[in-house]
Protein backbone atom coordinates (compact mmCIF):
# COMPACT_ATOMS: atom_id res chain seq x y z
CA UNK A 1 0.00 0.00 0.00
CA UNK A 2 3.19 2.62 -0.27
CA UNK A 3 2.60 5.73 -1.68
CA UNK A 4 -1.23 4.99 -2.30
CA UNK A 5 -3.19 8.02 -0.52
CA UNK A 6 -5.51 6.68 1.78
CA UNK A 7 -8.88 8.64 3.50
CA UNK A 8 -11.25 7.75 6.26
CA UNK A 9 -15.02 8.34 5.71
CA UNK A 10 -17.78 7.90 8.58
CA UNK A 11 -21.03 6.47 7.69
CA UNK A 12 -20.44 4.66 4.25
CA UNK A 13 -23.20 2.24 4.22
CA UNK A 14 -25.65 3.82 2.14
CA UNK A 15 -25.95 7.85 0.90
CA UNK A 16 -23.35 10.32 0.23
CA UNK A 17 -20.42 8.17 2.54
CA UNK A 18 -20.73 5.60 0.31
CA UNK A 19 -21.04 7.48 -3.09
CA UNK A 20 -17.59 8.84 -1.50
CA UNK A 21 -15.99 6.05 -1.08
CA UNK A 22 -17.02 4.62 -4.65
CA UNK A 23 -15.38 7.82 -6.42
CA UNK A 24 -12.29 7.90 -3.95
CA UNK A 25 -11.74 4.11 -4.88
CA UNK A 26 -12.22 4.89 -8.48
CA UNK A 27 -9.69 7.76 -8.19
CA UNK A 28 -6.76 5.95 -6.58
CA UNK A 29 -7.44 5.94 -3.10
CA UNK A 30 -7.60 3.47 -0.45
CA UNK A 31 -10.72 3.87 1.91
CA UNK A 32 -11.13 3.40 5.67
CA UNK A 33 -15.14 3.27 5.74
CA UNK A 34 -17.20 3.09 9.12
CA UNK A 35 -20.34 1.10 9.45
CA UNK A 36 -22.39 0.28 12.27
CA UNK A 37 -22.85 -3.71 11.42
CA UNK A 38 -20.73 -6.31 10.73
CA UNK A 39 -22.87 -7.19 8.04
CA UNK A 40 -22.34 -3.46 6.22
CA UNK A 41 -18.85 -3.96 6.53
CA UNK A 42 -18.71 -7.43 4.99
CA UNK A 43 -21.06 -6.20 2.19
CA UNK A 44 -19.47 -3.00 1.11
CA UNK A 45 -15.61 -5.32 1.45
CA UNK A 46 -17.37 -7.52 -1.12
CA UNK A 47 -19.06 -4.42 -3.34
CA UNK A 48 -15.52 -2.25 -3.06
CA UNK A 49 -12.76 -4.88 -3.01
CA UNK A 50 -9.44 -4.68 -1.13
CA UNK A 51 -9.01 -1.47 -0.71
CA UNK A 52 -11.47 -0.76 1.09
CA UNK A 53 -11.17 -1.46 4.74
CA UNK A 54 -14.22 -1.05 6.89
CA UNK A 55 -13.85 0.17 10.06
CA UNK A 56 -16.93 -1.08 12.77
CA UNK A 57 -17.80 1.67 15.17
CA UNK A 58 -20.35 4.29 16.04
CA UNK A 59 -19.35 8.00 16.14
CA UNK A 60 -21.09 8.44 19.13
CA UNK A 61 -18.80 5.49 20.76
CA UNK A 62 -15.71 6.81 22.12
CA UNK A 63 -13.89 3.99 22.94
CA UNK A 64 -14.29 2.35 18.95
CA UNK A 65 -14.08 5.68 17.67
CA UNK A 66 -10.24 5.29 19.29
CA UNK A 67 -9.97 1.87 18.55
CA UNK A 68 -10.40 2.62 14.62
CA UNK A 69 -8.19 5.02 14.93
CA UNK A 70 -5.34 3.28 16.55
CA UNK A 71 -5.83 0.58 13.24
CA UNK A 72 -6.36 2.80 10.86
CA UNK A 73 -3.12 4.56 12.33
CA UNK A 74 -1.13 0.63 12.13
CA UNK A 75 -2.81 0.37 8.35
CA UNK A 76 -0.67 3.25 7.66
CA UNK A 77 2.68 2.35 8.88
CA UNK A 78 4.21 5.91 9.67
CA UNK A 79 2.04 8.12 6.80
CA UNK A 80 -0.49 10.27 7.25
CA UNK A 81 -3.94 10.18 6.10
CA UNK A 82 -5.00 12.32 2.91
CA UNK A 83 -8.25 12.64 4.52
CA UNK A 84 -11.33 12.37 6.93
CA UNK A 85 -14.68 13.09 6.28
CA UNK A 86 -16.83 13.67 8.31
CA UNK A 87 -20.40 12.10 6.86
CA UNK A 88 -22.46 10.12 9.53
CA UNK A 89 -25.60 11.62 10.46
CA UNK A 90 -29.12 11.76 11.46
CA UNK A 91 -32.42 13.94 11.23
CA UNK A 92 -34.30 13.90 14.19
CA UNK A 93 -37.62 15.58 13.00
CA UNK A 94 -40.65 17.04 14.89
CA UNK A 95 -41.96 19.99 16.82
CA UNK A 96 -39.76 21.41 18.89
CA UNK A 97 -42.21 22.26 21.73
CA UNK A 98 -43.51 19.03 21.62
CA UNK A 99 -40.17 16.69 21.27
CA UNK A 100 -38.41 14.12 24.19
CA UNK A 101 -35.05 16.34 25.29
CA UNK A 102 -33.77 12.81 24.91
CA UNK A 103 -34.56 12.62 21.24
CA UNK A 104 -32.72 16.43 20.96
CA UNK A 105 -29.77 15.15 22.66
CA UNK A 106 -29.08 12.22 20.41
CA UNK A 107 -29.17 14.51 17.26
CA UNK A 108 -26.50 16.48 18.96
CA UNK A 109 -24.71 13.11 19.87
CA UNK A 110 -24.18 12.43 16.53
CA UNK A 111 -24.35 15.22 14.04
CA UNK A 112 -21.89 17.31 16.17
CA UNK A 113 -20.47 15.51 19.30
CA UNK A 114 -19.64 12.31 17.27
CA UNK A 115 -17.84 14.67 14.48
CA UNK A 116 -15.41 16.04 17.24
CA UNK A 117 -14.88 12.76 18.31
CA UNK A 118 -13.61 11.62 15.32
CA UNK A 119 -11.68 14.77 14.97
CA UNK A 120 -9.86 14.36 17.71
CA UNK A 121 -9.39 10.46 17.05
CA UNK A 122 -7.72 10.99 13.47
CA UNK A 123 -6.35 14.33 13.99
CA UNK A 124 -2.91 13.12 14.73
CA UNK A 125 -3.08 10.96 11.74
CA UNK A 126 -3.80 13.86 9.33
CA UNK A 127 -0.63 15.58 10.70
CA UNK A 128 -0.63 17.08 13.92
CA UNK A 129 1.73 13.88 14.84
CA UNK A 130 4.85 15.27 13.32
CA UNK A 131 6.48 12.45 13.65
CA UNK A 132 4.20 10.83 10.82
CA UNK A 133 5.73 11.11 7.27
CA UNK A 134 3.88 12.63 4.18
CA UNK A 135 1.42 16.23 3.53
CA UNK A 136 -0.95 16.97 5.98
CA UNK A 137 -3.93 16.06 5.35
CA UNK A 138 -7.95 17.15 4.68
CA UNK A 139 -11.15 17.19 6.65
CA UNK A 140 -13.89 17.31 4.80
CA UNK A 141 -17.38 18.25 7.32
CA UNK A 142 -20.79 16.91 5.36
CA UNK A 143 -23.21 20.02 6.59
CA UNK A 144 -26.63 20.36 4.44
CA UNK A 145 -28.73 23.44 2.66
CA UNK A 146 -30.01 23.00 6.11
CA UNK A 147 -26.88 24.33 7.81
CA UNK A 148 -27.69 27.62 6.38
CA UNK A 149 -31.63 27.68 6.04
CA UNK A 150 -33.80 26.44 8.65
CA UNK A 151 -37.09 24.41 8.34
CA UNK A 152 -40.18 23.97 10.44
CA UNK A 153 -40.22 20.48 12.34
CA UNK A 154 -36.41 19.69 11.56
CA UNK A 155 -35.15 22.32 14.09
CA UNK A 156 -33.00 19.28 15.67
CA UNK A 157 -31.25 18.68 12.48
CA UNK A 158 -30.97 22.46 11.63
CA UNK A 159 -29.63 23.36 14.64
CA UNK A 160 -26.71 20.22 14.37
CA UNK A 161 -25.66 21.77 10.97
CA UNK A 162 -25.35 25.15 11.92
CA UNK A 163 -23.36 24.47 14.65
CA UNK A 164 -21.72 22.13 12.23
CA UNK A 165 -20.54 25.34 9.97
CA UNK A 166 -19.30 27.57 12.57
CA UNK A 167 -17.01 24.88 14.20
CA UNK A 168 -15.49 23.93 10.92
CA UNK A 169 -14.91 27.12 10.53
CA UNK A 170 -13.26 27.87 14.11
CA UNK A 171 -11.41 24.88 13.46
CA UNK A 172 -10.08 25.48 10.24
CA UNK A 173 -8.01 28.75 11.88
CA UNK A 174 -6.99 26.52 14.45
CA UNK A 175 -5.42 24.24 11.86
CA UNK A 176 -3.39 26.70 10.10
CA UNK A 177 -0.83 25.74 12.66
CA UNK A 178 -0.52 22.65 11.08
CA UNK A 179 -1.31 23.24 7.51
CA UNK A 180 -4.24 20.73 7.52
CA UNK A 181 -7.45 22.19 5.91
CA UNK A 182 -11.02 21.98 6.77
CA UNK A 183 -13.85 22.56 3.50
CA UNK A 184 -17.38 22.17 3.94
CA UNK A 185 -20.08 20.47 1.94
CA UNK A 186 -23.65 21.39 2.05
CA UNK A 187 -26.13 19.21 -0.16
CA UNK A 188 -29.13 19.84 -0.59
CA UNK A 189 -31.76 16.56 -1.06
CA UNK A 190 -29.76 13.48 -2.24
CA UNK A 191 -31.03 9.87 -3.60
CA UNK A 192 -30.35 7.92 -0.35
CA UNK A 193 -31.87 5.22 2.45
CA UNK A 194 -32.98 8.17 4.79
CA UNK A 195 -35.94 9.24 2.51
CA UNK A 196 -37.67 5.49 2.61
CA UNK A 197 -36.55 5.86 6.25
CA UNK A 198 -38.45 9.20 6.15
CA UNK A 199 -41.63 7.60 4.60
CA UNK A 200 -42.02 5.19 7.42
CA UNK A 201 -41.70 8.19 10.08
CA UNK A 202 -44.00 7.86 12.97
CA UNK A 203 -45.75 11.07 13.37
CA UNK A 204 -47.97 9.71 15.57
CA UNK A 205 -47.30 11.17 18.90
CA UNK A 206 -47.33 14.46 17.07
CA UNK A 207 -50.97 14.23 15.11
CA UNK A 208 -52.95 15.39 17.84
CA UNK A 209 -51.04 18.40 18.83
CA UNK A 210 -51.65 21.62 17.03
CA UNK A 211 -48.61 20.92 14.43
CA UNK A 212 -50.09 17.42 13.36
CA UNK A 213 -51.58 18.86 9.92
CA UNK A 214 -48.50 20.42 8.98
CA UNK A 215 -46.28 18.08 9.79
CA UNK A 216 -47.09 15.65 7.46
CA UNK A 217 -47.81 18.21 4.54
CA UNK A 218 -43.62 18.66 5.58
CA UNK A 219 -43.09 14.77 5.24
CA UNK A 220 -44.77 14.62 2.44
CA UNK A 221 -42.78 17.70 0.66
CA UNK A 222 -39.70 16.06 1.85
CA UNK A 223 -40.13 12.54 0.83
CA UNK A 224 -40.82 13.97 -2.39
CA UNK A 225 -37.82 16.30 -2.93
CA UNK A 226 -35.58 13.09 -1.92
CA UNK A 227 -36.95 11.07 -4.66
CA UNK A 228 -35.82 13.90 -6.68
CA UNK A 229 -32.56 14.34 -5.28
CA UNK A 230 -28.41 13.78 -6.63
CA UNK A 231 -27.29 10.27 -7.09
CA UNK A 232 -24.87 9.87 -3.80
CA UNK A 233 -21.90 10.02 -6.23
CA UNK A 234 -22.23 13.43 -7.45
CA UNK A 235 -21.65 13.89 -3.69
CA UNK A 236 -18.95 11.95 -4.02
CA UNK A 237 -17.21 13.93 -6.69
CA UNK A 238 -17.61 17.14 -5.04
CA UNK A 239 -15.75 15.50 -2.20
CA UNK A 240 -12.80 14.16 -4.01
CA UNK A 241 -12.50 17.72 -5.38
CA UNK A 242 -12.56 19.01 -1.98
CA UNK A 243 -10.13 16.46 -1.09
CA UNK A 244 -7.72 17.26 -4.03
CA UNK A 245 -8.21 20.27 -5.70
CA UNK A 246 -4.96 22.67 -4.56
CA UNK A 247 -6.68 25.41 -3.58
CA UNK A 248 -10.50 24.49 -2.17
CA UNK A 249 -13.22 26.43 -1.54
CA UNK A 250 -14.30 26.53 2.16
CA UNK A 251 -17.47 25.60 1.31
CA UNK A 252 -18.90 24.02 -1.22
CA UNK A 253 -22.89 23.99 -1.95
CA UNK A 254 -24.30 20.93 -4.20
CA UNK A 255 -27.92 20.54 -4.71
CA UNK A 256 -30.69 19.85 -7.45
CA UNK A 257 -32.63 22.74 -6.55
CA UNK A 258 -29.91 25.62 -7.04
CA UNK A 259 -32.42 28.61 -7.36
CA UNK A 260 -34.64 27.72 -4.48
CA UNK A 261 -31.65 27.10 -2.50
CA UNK A 262 -30.41 30.75 -3.40
CA UNK A 263 -33.72 32.29 -2.43
CA UNK A 264 -33.67 30.90 0.80
CA UNK A 265 -30.26 32.46 1.57
CA UNK A 266 -31.31 35.82 0.05
CA UNK A 267 -35.53 36.16 0.47
CA UNK A 268 -35.62 38.74 3.90
CA UNK A 269 -36.38 36.31 6.50
CA UNK A 270 -40.31 37.95 7.28
CA UNK A 271 -40.94 37.04 3.74
CA UNK A 272 -39.23 33.17 3.45
CA UNK A 273 -41.41 32.92 7.10
CA UNK A 274 -45.24 33.70 5.30
CA UNK A 275 -43.95 31.75 2.59
CA UNK A 276 -43.54 28.77 4.53
CA UNK A 277 -45.94 29.37 6.51
CA UNK A 278 -48.54 29.63 3.72
CA UNK A 279 -47.18 26.23 2.00
CA UNK A 280 -47.51 24.20 5.27
CA UNK A 281 -50.64 25.95 7.09
CA UNK A 282 -48.57 27.48 9.71
CA UNK A 283 -50.07 31.00 9.49
CA UNK A 284 -53.01 31.62 11.67
CA UNK A 285 -56.57 32.13 10.19
CA UNK A 286 -57.95 35.43 9.60
CA UNK A 287 -60.62 36.21 12.39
Amino acid sequence: MANMRSVAITGTSTGIGWGAAKVLLANGFRVFGSVRKAADAQRLAAEFGENFVPLLFDVTDEAAVYAAAAQVRAALAGETLAGLVNNAGISVPGPLLELPIEDFRRQFDVNLIGVVMVTQAFAPLLGTDRELRGLPGRIVNISSVGGRTATPFLAPYNASKFALEGLSESLRRELLLFGIDVVVVGPGAVVTAIWDKAEQLDLSPYLKTPYGPALAKLRDYMFTLGKKGLPPERLGEVIAQALTTPNPKTRYAVTPQPVQDFLGRMLPKRMLDRLIGRQLGLLPALR
